[in-house]
C-alpha cells in the first residue's frame, strides 16, 4: 500500500523530534551507518557487530576504489524520470533496469532528500542537485558490480563461505553491494559524506511520519 499524502507531507516537514533524530545521524561515521544497514538485513542476523563494521568499512572502501578506477560518475544508460518513488511500499530514489539498460530516477524522492539536506544544514556535504547525480552514479555502481566486479567485491569484503586448505570461497554478504554503491557515488561526485547518510535521514523521517506523533513533535497551542 502506498503512503497517504498526509504521511508524505509530514515526512517533507518533519517535526522537531524526527528532525533531531535525523540530524544526529550526521554525527555518526559512514562505517557505523553502514553497519546499521547491514544489521537490518535478516540474513546478517548471525554476524557479530565487529564483523558488520568490518564489512561496512571494506565494502565502502571497495566502492571508492571502483569509482577512482572508472572514468567518472557517468550514466549506465538512458535516464528516465518518474514521480512515484514515494508512492510504493518501499520508497526508492532510483533504480536500474538491467534488461532495458535504463535508470529510473524518482523526482519526488529526490525532492524529499534535497529538502531534508537543506533543513538539516548538510549543504556543505551535499551541494544543491547532488542527490540526483548521486542516485544515477549509485545505479551505475550496481551495473558495474553486476557486469564486472561481483567476485572482486566478495573478496574485498572478506567473509569466507567455505575454506578447503588454502582455497577460500568468499561469501555474498547482503547489503555490501549497496554500501559500495553509496561510496562509489560519493567518490565519483566528490561529496563530503556518503549518500547513505541522506537515505538514512529520509528513512528516519518517513518512519516518523508513519508513527503516532510523539510529544517532541507536537506543537502546543498557547
Amino acid at each position: 500500500m502506498s503512503a497517504p499524502a498526509a504521511v508524505l507531507d509530514r515526512a517533507r516537514r518533519p517535526g522537531p523530534g524526527a528532525l533531531a533524530r535525523a540530524r544526529a545521524l550526521g554525527g555518526r561515521s559512514d562505517v557505523d551507518l553502514g553497519a546499521d544497514l547491514l544489521r537490518g538485513v535478516p540474513t546478517n542476523d548471525g554476524r557479530g557487530e565487529e564483523l558488520l563494521r568490518q564489512v561496512s568499512e571494506r565494502a565502502q572502501a571497495f566502492g571508492r576504489r571502483m569509482a577512482a578506477a572508472s572514468e567518472g560518475a557517468g550514466e549506465p544508460g538512458r535516464v528516465v524520470e518518474r514521480d512515484d518513488g514515494l508512492d510504493r511500499p518501499d520508497p526508492v530514489v532510483a533504480r536500474y533496469l538491467h534488461r532495458e539498460g535504463v535508470v529510473e530516477v524518482f523526482t519526488d524522492a529526490v525532492a524529499l532528500c534535497e529538502d531534508l539536506v537543506e533543513q538539516l544544514g548538510w549543504r556543505a556535504w551535499f551541494p544543491t542537485g547532488s542527490v540526483r547525480g548521486a542516485a544515477v552514479a549509485h545505479e551505475r555502481a550496481h551495473h558495474l558490480v553486476a557486469e564486472r566486479h561481483a567476485a572482486e567485491l566478495r573478496a574485498a569484503v572478506g567473509v569466507p563461505a567455505l575454506r578447503l586448505g588454502r582455497w577460500v570461497r568468499w561469501a555474498h554478504v547482503a547489503g555490501a553491494e549497496e554500501l559500495a554503491a553509496h561510496a562509489f557515488a560519493q567518490q565519483a561526485l566528490g561529496l563530503g559524506r556518503s549518500p547513505l547518510l541522506v537515505t538514512a535521514a529520509a528513512t528516519t523521517c518517513l518512519e516518523a511520519a508513519l508513527a503516532p506523533p510523539s510529544r517532541t513533535d507536537v506543537v502546543k497551542e498557547s
